[in-house]
């Protein structure tokens, strides 16, 4: 059983590592990842992972996993920053504050059934000094991130409280992950 990943992400594959996963193939999705109107975060970041398992063409003896991560603050989405005056609005709006950080993962089995989990984390950074904000902007680690920060960076140091999953806030979470692909057949260690 071969096992492909939908994602160009390089954050996903490191992870699928520590799980002592390789992917016997990488493909990056081609979707559109913009909200719809009034669309709530959870459901967003479901219908992401969804769709771009659905975007990815596998065949009959491989397993498919695609996932999605946002930021939510409230009822907004904050998906990857485009430029620097984006992550800097996403910056000055989660100073301070806590905010969900939200992954989807998809799992395709070789039967076709699709299974989807959703980890849901809470992160809350100290008040940002601007100074801090364009520094950070300024070291490019938080480009086209979600929310604008890379957790496992420098970003690590601003933390005030974390609950939920750390590798979900990386960009995916680890148990969900490995229970998906052990329901869906593939074996993990």
């Amino acid at each position: 059983m071969r096992l492909v990943l939908g994602s160009s992400s390089p954050r996903r594959l490191e992870l699928l590592g520590r799980l002592g996963i390789k992917p016997d193939r990488i493909t990056s999705p081609d979707i559109d990842e913009t909200p719809w109107a009034g669309e709530l975060p959870r459901d967003y970041v479901l219908r992401m992972a969804q769709e771009k398992a659905s975007a990815v063409a596998r065949d009959a003896d491989e397993v498919l996993i695609a996932g999605d991560t946002t930021v939510a603050v409230g009822r907004r989405i904050l998906g990857q920053a485009v430029d620097a005056t984006e992550q800097r609005r996403f910056l000055q709006l989660i100073s301070g504050r806590r905010h969900h950080v939200l992954s989807a993962v998809c799992v395709v089995a070789t039967d076709g059934t699709t299974r989807t989990k959703i980890s849901d984390s809470l992160v809350k950074f100290k008040r940002f000094e601007a100074t801090e904000i364009d520094a950070y902007i300024s070291s490019g680690e938080g480009q086209g991130k979600a929310g604008g920060y890379a957790i496992q960076g420098q970003a690590e140091a601003f933390v005030v409280a974390m609950s939920g999953s750390y590798s979900g806030i990386m960009g995916l979470p680890l148990y969900e992950t490995r229970n998906l692909l052990i329901s869906s057949g593939y074996s993990v260690v």
